[in-house]
């Protein structure tokens, strides 16, 4: 992975241009309390002639799509994994029924076809006959009454209704809403809103308004939500008043509106967003949440929001839980499908979106992905000493032991190994090599990556596992690693007697580079912090000797010392090598940096270096702090506990989505967000969008990447990604 040939800058045009809105830098600790997890099941068909009266769903969870006057149920979705839609056989007469929409009603079902309005719930008795065979839109109103459409005129029915009440229409009916508030209907067509007085029988023009799509009535503000082919606008029925077309949405082309208690809820030809009473938008957009585009209707359940879409029907669930439920989630999940040999892997699915058909993949950073899961379960056997975490922890600390063995070269730590025979339908066919034990292939040209994550998880380990084994164990692959950077003069040796490209932290290599190059500063750091950590563990005096010569002789103390404002493009005079290392804001880096700060300064030598480091890692935090990463905070609140923007934290662990498959993500072509000019930080917008919202990313990835095409074909691990900031988040009790 090191590198992606890129280098640090710290050109952060968002933050010179809207200094991090909401983000004070709270310090304290959060309080676990349930939120609001939403995850889609997925039910896939394409289907055609869809409408804002296509969906229903009844009190019980029984849900219905309409496509060409047959019925549809969801069938077999799971959470990540796709079901289909298949025909609904409930009731034997259904199939003759010239279906044209339907709707709920009290909780219930009901239909209207070329008939009647009916329903198969209050054991049938609701039965109103109409004169409208092409009728196709309707609504009920207080007591089993209904006015339908078909779209040039209205017929008002029930059971008390002796006269056929019928009126024409100007415009075409798209949609008809009933408003509980003034017991009247609302009739929309393409340019008018129309009043129906269920009392006076009469229909009166209310207001006009262009390329009109869709109609709600919203109870908490006593309003009309209008959709539109270019945004919506509110319409204050008491004052009647309308507000301004309200076009800072996620997509501008609305196909249907619909409210739920105190939420507005919009599908639209490119996804579906909310609007929540407090102003927040969530967009769900492709196949993390919808199987199609186009969203026609939606409909409610108890919990759930239904969507129904081009391609078949999502269903968002909303489940309250805590922070420790969903890492327990997580915990039982990544043990049950992402471990490989005990190494923390990634799955490579063989139909796309369907985890079952997950195979679980080498990488070419195993060690490093299992040091930060590994270390994850260290934080939370420290703070609950669970016998599941501690069996974990002896698994994957076997897996990195290995990476040691399975090779010829003393001190040396593999990237991955794997059973032989495979080699070619593994990654990078090229790095691997065959062990001296013919079952096994192991996986050379380790990076500086990998060592530092070896060094990370083992001061973890060292300090905080109450395991003797553990610790040894812990110390012993520590020295052993430290023992080989030392003894081939600050380079990591391979197989073949040469120093891997990338790891590399010797003083001719490191203070080659200019100033500005971040690898300067970043190797420095990371070094320090390595040989700080083997001291601390082992005792031995030839860290300490070697940090204190970097430091004194060599600069690295400066280096690392250096603020991230004046790491940025390499000049003109600098190497091609250099400048090519300075393209762009590297993340990878920015995982390398802080992996290495827990050593860097939790192990520090003395008082004033401790002090010292404090003021890098703050200085680094300030510059990442508009990514709202979850990770970083937390590792902020280790040197800096009042301080580390526990809020945004909190946020990263909340609106992670639990599906961690890599889908399409597309968010270029919305319209709420504010873009800014290409940038040497690639910050792609002023804000950060949700996780839930954008590509799962690993630690070493941009946050402000918008768009990415990954089709579902593989999937994350929690084990890094969210379980590594929650359970150090709990051991440095800025989660409670």
């Amino acid at each position: 992975m090191k590198k992606a040939f890129y280098g640090l800058s710290i050109l952060f045009i968002a933050l010179v241009q809207n200094p991090l809105k909401g983000q004070s830098g709270s310090g304290g600790s959060y309080q676990d309390t349930p939120f609001v997890q939403e995850y889609a099941v997925i039910n896939s068909r394409g289907l055609n002639n869809l409408s804002i009266q296509s969906l229903a769903s009844n009190q019980i969870g029984n849900v219905q799509i309409l496509e060409n006057m047959q019925l549809l149920r969801p069938e077999a979705g799971q959470f990540q994994v796709w079901g289909t839609l298949a025909p609904d056989r409930s009731y034997l007469p259904m199939a003759d029924k010239k279906v044209k929409a339907i709707d709920s009603y009290q909780g219930e079902l009901i239909y209207l076809d070329d008939q009647s309005v009916f329903s198969n719930a209050w054991a049938g008795s609701l039965f109103l006959k109409h004169e409208l065979p092409d009728a196709h839109r309707f609504e009920g109103g207080m007591q089993f009454d209904f006015l339908i459409s078909d779209g040039k005129r209205l017929q008002y029915v029930g059971s008390n209704i002796e006269e056929p009440v019928i009126l024409s229409v100007p415009q075409e009916v798209l949609d008809i809403q009933y408003d509980s508030t003034q017991d009247k209907f609302w009739v929309m067509s393409k340019e008018n809103v129309y009043q129906f007085d269920p009392r006076s029988r009469e229909l009166q023009e209310e207001l006009s308004a262009p390329g009109l799509s869709s109609l709600a009535y919203f109870l908490p503000k006593n309003q009309l939500v209008l959709g539109s082919d270019s945004g919506y606008f509110t319409y204050d029925i008491q004052s009647k008043t309308q507000s301004p077309l309200l076009t800072k949405i996620p997509w501008t082309d609305i196909l249907v509106v619909e409210s739920q208690k105190d939420e507005l809820w919009f599908g639209t030809s490119k996804g579906a967003f909310t609007v929540l009473p407090d102003g927040e938008i969530n967009y769900y957009y492709l196949e993390r949440w919808l199987p199609g585009e186009e969203v026609y209707d939606i409909a409610f359940g108890q919990e759930e929001i239904y969507l129904l879409t081009n391609e078949g029907l999502a269903t968002i669930h909303r489940k309250k839980m805590t922070l420790a439920e969903k890492a327990g989630f997580f915990d039982q999940y990544t043990r049950k499908s992402h471990l490989r040999n005990g190494f923390n892997a990634r799955l490579a699915l063989s139909e796309p979106g369907n985890i079952a058909t997950g195979r679980l993949e080498d990488s070419d950073n195993d060690g490093l992905w299992t040091s930060m899961y590994l270390a994850s379960q260290g934080f939370r056997y420290a703070v609950t000493k669970s016998p599941e975490a501690m069996a974990q922890i002896r698994q994957s600390l076997l897996a990195m032991e290995r990476l040691f063995t399975i090779n010829p070269v003393d001190g040396f730590p593999s990237r991955s190994f794997e059973r032989s025979g495979y080699i070619e339908r593994l990654a990078d066919p090229e790095r691997w090599q065959h062990s001296t034990d013919p079952e096994w292939d192991w996986k050379s040209t380790t990076s500086s990556d990998e060592a530092i994550g070896h060094i990370f998880v083992y001061g973890v380990l060292a300090e905080l596992v109450e395991d003797e084994w553990v610790k040894s164990k812990s110390i012993e692959l520590m020295d052993t690693l430290m023992s080989h950077i030392l003894e081939h003069d600050l380079y990591l040796y391979d197989f073949d007697g040469k120093p891997t490209q990338w790891g590399k932290w010797n003083p001719e290599y490191v203070n080659a580079f200019p100033a500005e190059v971040g690898d300067r500063k970043l190797n420095s750091s990371n070094i320090i912090g390595m040989l700080q950590t083997a001291y601390h563990f082992t005792g031995k005096e030839k860290y300490k000797q070697k940090a204190f010569e970097l430091i004194e002789e060599h600069g690295y103390l400066d280096n690392l010392m250096r603020p991230m404002k004046t790491i940025g493009e390499a000049g003109t005079g600098s190497d091609s090598y250099s400048q090519m290392l300075s393209e762009a804001w590297n993340h990878s880096d920015d995982e390398m940096y802080f992996v290495g700060y827990w050593g860097l300064h939790r192990y520090a030598f003395n008082s004033e270096l401790k002090e010292k480091y404090k003021q890098a890692i703050v200085d680094h935090w300030e510059s990442e702090r508009a990514e709202k990463e979850g990770l970083w905070n937390i590792m902020t609140a280790m040197v800096q506990p009042e301080k580390f923007d526990l809020d945004e934290a909190i946020w990263f662990l909340e609106k992670h989505p639990l599906d961690l498959i890599n889908w399409n993500i597309k968010n270029s072509h919305r319209k709420d967000l504010e873009y800014l000019e290409p940038n040497f930080r690639r910050q792609s917008t002023l804000e950060v969008l949700s996780p839930s919202e954008t590509k799962i990313a690993r630690h070493n990835a941009n946050r402000f990447t918008l768009d990415s095409d990954r089709n579902g074909e593989s999937a994350y691990s929690p084990g890094d990604i969210w379980l590594l900031p929650y359970w150090m988040g709990r051991y440095l009790e800025v989660i409670h």
